[in-house]
């Protein structure tokens, strides 16, 4: 097996095992984190009715960046996945870090929300 396809397979193995114990319910939704070579994304999740209630990306537009670095993005998007799940009234989580390390952007983007208000 090339070396990119067993990079990827082994990812969807660890997130398969981060997903067997982490689940979203209405009162503490999922904050789950994707994280790609340019972007990253976040949602917040109730896996009970299977719903999103808020999302963020740095795809979007994002208030000024300090730092314009993939990490300093992450930190503006784990600042604003915050601010609109507090405004939807989700206060605390359960983070699912994707299969990805909690490390550099994973962790940038966790404890930013942290920083703004969410709780894990």
């Amino acid at each position: 097996m090339p070396k990119d396809k067993n990079a990827r397979h082994l990812r969807k193995v660890r997130q398969a095992r981060v997903r067997k114990k982490v689940s979203g319910t209405p009162e503490r939704p999922r904050l789950s984190v994707f994280r790609s070579l340019k972007h990253i994304y976040a949602q917040v999740i109730d896996d009970t009715t299977g719903r999103t209630i808020v999302s963020a990306s740095s795809q979007q537009p994002l208030p000024a960046v300090d730092d314009a670095s993939k990490t300093g993005v992450s930190t503006a998007v784990g600042q604003l996945i915050a601010q609109r799940a507090l405004a939807q009234g989700v206060t605390k989580v359960v983070f699912d870090r994707g299969g990805c390390r909690y490390h550099g952007r994973v962790k940038a983007l966790a404890e930013a929300s942290r920083e703004a208000g969410l709780q894990f």
